[in-house]
This record gives structure tokens, sequence and C-alpha cells, in this order.
């Protein structure tokens, strides 16, 4: 038999592998020290409780002969679907039910679609990059190109109408560096897909981190975007489902590309290649947008927020260039000094006892720069930020 050999070119994931045995090695040598680490992607605040109340109520549920569920449909449940739908109407826009299919999650969901592409299409990412963008492809066999972002546009790429590309990958606020298109950037990349007859797969998975009101939090709310994009979305960080495993994804009817109904193309890939979500998770999931639901929710996100401010607020009395942190809860910070990326992981370590993300990890425009999260806890965070504050300043 023949193997899918593009697995070959792959890449080593050496980013985290190293952070771990640095870490190892430091607090081997200094037990009496206590490293705080900023570095994660995970969330740390628990699920809301009327979250976790809806969770028991449908398990619970699930253990009579009434209320048993067994298969369910793999589109998502209309109770979730019709959730989603309300949240969006909030905010000004109007999805269709038979437009949402609810998932386990963005990143299953960003690896999936790609089977309704041809693997001859040319794909768009941004760099420094969300790996999973590129390691998709790469499996896959596709041709990638870089959109190389820089401190001087503020890590936001903007179309080329020098390249052609077939898929776009935007990720708004942006993971690693927390930087978010306005509406005027999105509609450029809307226009650039519609002339080039391009599909943008919009990453909205920290959406709910979006505090300005001239951001746009949907792609949907963008003129012209029903007609080249499909919108990722994820409960992971706005309901803190990293450990639940749930998401969906949007992807409006009037899509088309070669005469082919690209909503009805992923409603019969879901049919056939998924199962659909738990019964009970899909109930976990529609309490989140509940009254209950969105206060509490928000509670979770304010402290994530008011950890970002923290930091920000260091690195403002430091004179440090950084963006994100106010509509994310990254933040991409200049290493100071002039410091390569993993120069200032070690000097971080060592001076402060503080563990990030060497931005070059994400790719090679992350070179001398260095990713901060806010999803740590509070007095930690504030800890941490001292640390760095006093460490840079005797620089």
């Amino acid at each position: 038999m023949k193997m899918n050999k593009h697995y070959n070119e792959l890449k080593a994931s050496y980013l985290f592998v190293d952070i771990a045995h640095k870490v190892a090695a430091y607090q081997e040598a200094h037990p009496e020290k206590e490293i705080i680490r900023l570095g994660i992607g995970d969330v740390t605040q628990p699920l809301a409780k009327c979250v976790v109340k809806a969770m028991h109520d449908a398990a619970d549920e699930m253990g009579t002969k009434e209320g048993f569920h067994g298969y369910g449909p793999e589109q998502g449940y209309p109770f979730l679907k019709q959730a989603i739908q309300g949240y969006y109407a909030g905010r000004g826009t109007q999805l269709a039910e038979d437009e949402i299919f609810i998932s386990d999650g963005a990143k299953s969901d960003l690896a999936n679609v790609l089977g309704l592409f041809d693997v001859d299409n040319t794909v768009l990412v941004p760099d420094p990059v969300y790996p999973t963008y590129v390691d998709d492809n790469v499996t896959d066999g596709r041709k990638i190109i870089y959109s190389r972002t820089s401190q001087e546009n503020g890590f936001l790429g903007m179309p080329d109408e020098n390249v052609k590309a077939d898929i776009i990958y935007i990720c708004s606020p942006n993971n690693p560096t927390g930087a978010a298109y306005t509406r005027d950037q999105l509609k450029a990349w809307v226009d650039y897909a519609k002339k080039n007859d391009a599909i943008i797969l919009y990453d909205a998975a920290y959406e709910c981190f979006i505090s300005d009101e001239n951001l746009a939090r949907s792609i949907f709310e963008i003129e012209g975007a029903r007609e080249c994009a499909i919108e990722i979305c994820s409960f992971s960080k706005i309901a803190g489902f990293t450990g639940t495993r749930c998401g969906y994804t949007v992807v409006p009817k009037e899509l088309e590309r070669e005469g082919m109904n690209i909503n009805k193309l992923w409603l019969r890939r879901q049919t056939t290649k998924f199962n659909g979500v738990p019964y009970v998770v899909q109930r976990a999931a529609a309490a989140v947008f509940t009254e209950s639901g969105m206060a509490e929710i928000q509670q979770n996100l304010d402290y994530y927020r008011k950890n970002a401010k923290v930091i920000a607020d260091a690195l403002d009395e430091c004179g440090v260039w950084y963006c994100g942190g106010k509509n994310s809860p990254y933040i991409w910070l200049r290493c100071p000094g002039n410091m390569k990326s993993w120069e200032f992981f070690d000097w971080l370590l060592e001076n402060c006892g503080v563990v990030g993300t060497p931005g070059v990890g994400f790719g090679e425009c992350g070179e001398g720069y260095f990713r901060l999260t806010a999803f740590g806890d509070a007095e930690k965070t504030k800890m941490a930020a001292e640390r760095i504050k006093t460490a840079i300043k005797a620089l």
C-alpha cells in the first residue's frame, strides 16, 4: 500500500517541547523559585454555574426512558443552533438555522473543511501564524504562501493584488499576535476574495474578547462576505470549553464555487463523516447564551481582560512596544534590548521566573517578538508583571 508521504513534510513541533525542557532544567537548578506561566493558551477559570447545571440536568435526563437521546442530528440540535442565531442577531447579523453546523471544536472544522476543496488550490496564511493552519494543508499537499506581517503594519497583513490565492486564512483577533482587523480592512479582504474567486476561512475563536465597537465580531458583518467566507467559531474561549469540546461553523447558503453549493456540500460531508456532538455538551453550550449564562461568562472574560491590562500597563511603563491585550487575551511584544525570541525567553525565565512563548515559534516574522497570555491566575499575573517591569527597567 501507499502512505500519505505529505506527513513526512511536517516540521517537527519543537516549540513547546523546548519550552518544557528549559523550564524543567530551571526548576531543577532553582527549586526554591516560583515560576509563573504566562505562555499557556488554555483557559483557567471554571465553567459557569448555569452551564454546569445544564450538563447535570441533561445527564439526569439521559438517565430516564423518556429523556434518553441516542444519535442526534449530525449538524447539531435545533435548540443550540437557535441559541447561536440569537447570539448573532443580538449583534445585528442574521443567520439561517441551516447555515449553522455544530462540531466538537474549531480545530477539527479548520481541518475538515479543507476536504471540500481540491489539493491544487493555493493557500494564503499569515506569518506569524497558528501552526494548525499550515500543518492541515501540508498534510494535504497544498501550496502554501505567506502574508508576511510586521510591527510596521501592526501585524495585520493586507491583500496583495500581485498574489493569487484560493483559500485565505484570517484570524481576528489573531493568535498569536492579538491584533484585530478593522471593518475597512476586512472589507478589503472580502473584495480581494471575491475578485479572485477565493474562500476566506475566518477563525473567530477570540471574538468574545472584542470590546471596541469599531471592530467586527463576525466576518458576516462585512458586505459581500456571505459570497466568499466560512466562519469557524469555538466555545473554548468564550465559555471555557477547552476540555468539554464544542464549536460551530457558519456556511452561508449563497456560497458557491464551480456550480457547487458549499453549504450543501458541508452538510453532506458532516452527515457522512461526523456523528455529532453529545446531547449533554450541546445542552451545556446552549446555556451559555441564556441571560444568566452570558452574565456569568462575562465575569470570566472580564477576569482575563483585567489580566491583559495588568500586563499591558507594565509594558507601557517600560516603553515596550506591543499589540493585542485590549481586544484579545494575547499580548505580542517586541523583545527589549533587540533580543531574539529565544534569547528573551531565557532572560525572562532567569531574571523573572516567568514563562512565555517565543514569537519565532509561530513563524519567521515572529523573530524578535514574544507572546504573553492573560489566561493565568490574577495574583500571579500581577506578580509576573511587577517582575517583568522591574527587570526591563534595569536593562
